[in-house]
């Protein structure tokens, strides 16, 4: 029983999934603020190249 009260108290697995979390949601909107950037550097650059 004593077993299970001390996993129940600790808290250092939950801190790690939420870090993990953290760390997924900063990824994700990383990848898709690259991808608009992207998108929208390739056209600039098509619109230069079409007015060269």
């Amino acid at each position: 029983m004593k077993f299970f009260n001390k996993i129940l108290r600790d808290e250092a697995g939950a801190t790690a999934i939420e870090y993990g979390l953290i760390a997924a949601l900063i990824a994700v909107a990383a990848i898709s603020a690259m991808t608009t950037l992207g998108t929208n550097l390739s056209s600039t650059f098509s619109t230069v190249s079409g007015k060269l």
